[in-house]
């Protein structure tokens, strides 16, 4: 389950290159490596920056060409749907209006769509329904060198990157409906976010503490965020100088639908303030069970469970 965790399984098969020397990872879509390099000439398949990967014509609905040329500079989202897939056509109208939003607020912006389209008819009728730019659907090589650049498991999946072609964030998707304003574009990972539907899914992607609090009086969440943000910061910069993904996300969750049906589905006390941390997919919580809850105390729960010093207890 820790391997399972550190490279952020989610479905099997699945085959992770990893250099033995430093630990860190070479390729998390090794299944596509087999495939598209069965020979084994790209050899040892390292990471390329983006710009290599996507470089070739680009199309526009309009089937007009252009070329990379058209991305440098911008804030660029990667796209990856298809259109037999309905929450990819669901998130694609969110999109749509993420896009002109941005785009109209005078930002540097443009995307990429990477399609899983299953016939070049379909690549065709779903693109046309898109203001951005495509990689051909003929061109299944590019597809799937991006498909592995950024270890790509499921769809729909949005990735942001900078104007260097750095990654901002893989939980483009996430951002995108919980920010409709596009207020926080373009959307750098915050140290710790209010549980909510569309985010909850960031719970079965690896360990995370969430702290529970009673909120009948408006704003209190943003004291429990203020509780737990400065160690939130400290794993996060420190793991981010390590060039590795945080270990642990971080959660403030009040008295609401999505709150009460995680602690069923946890099976946790009803009690308010409770700090816990959820690990979905080795089925464990670690249960912090103090009358006051204060940086020292997660501070401690939070170095304790990645010392491994913690008991699980089963979910």
């Amino acid at each position: 389950m820790k391997l399972w965790n550190k490279y952020k399984v989610t479905s099997i098969p699945s085959l992770v290159f990893v250099d033995a020397a430093t630990g860190k990872v070479v390729c998390r879509n090794g299944l596509l490596v087999v495939r598209d390099d069965p020979k084994g000439l790209e050899f040892p398949w390292g990471p390329k920056p983006f710009a290599e990967v996507v470089a070739g014509p680009l199309l526009r609905n309009n089937r007009q060409t252009t070329d990379i040329s058209s991305l440098e500079g911008h804030y660029v989202g990667v796209y990856f749907s298809a259109h037999w897939c309905p929450p990819c056509r669901s998130l694609t109208r969110v999109l749509l209006e993420s896009y002109r939003t941005v785009k109209e607020s005078g930002q540097h912006f443009e995307m990429v769509f990477v399609s899983a389209d299953r016939s070049e008819e379909s690549f065709q009728q779903y693109f046309s329904e898109m203001p951005w730019l495509a990689v051909p659907y003929s061109d299944e090589a590019r597809r799937s060198r991006l498909n592995r650049l950024f270890g790509i498991q499921g769809i729909p999946t949005l990735i942001l990157l900078d104007a260097e072609g750095h990654m901002i964030t893989r939980q483009g998707r996430v951002e995108v409906l919980n920010d409709p304003e596009c207020r926080l574009f373009p959307w750098h990972p915050r140290p710790v976010l209010e549980l909510s539907e569309s985010n909850a899914v960031q719970l079965h992607e690896g360990p995370c503490l969430v702290l529970f609090v009673d909120t009948e009086e408006e704003g209190e969440l943003e004291p429990a965020k203020e509780l737990i943000q400065p160690i939130a910061e400290k794993i996060m910069a420190k793991y981010k100088a390590k060039e590795e993904e945080t270990p642990l996300l971080f959660f403030v969750a009040g008295e609401d639908d999505m709150s009460d049906s995680l602690r069923d589905y946890t099976n946790l006390p009803e009690a308010a303030p409770l700090l816990t941390i959820l690990d979905m997919s080795a089925r464990a919580k670690y249960v912090k069970d103090v009358e006051e809850i204060t940086p020292a105390v997660v501070e401690t729960f939070v170095q304790d469970f990645l010392a491994e010093k913690l008991k699980p207890e089963p979910i």
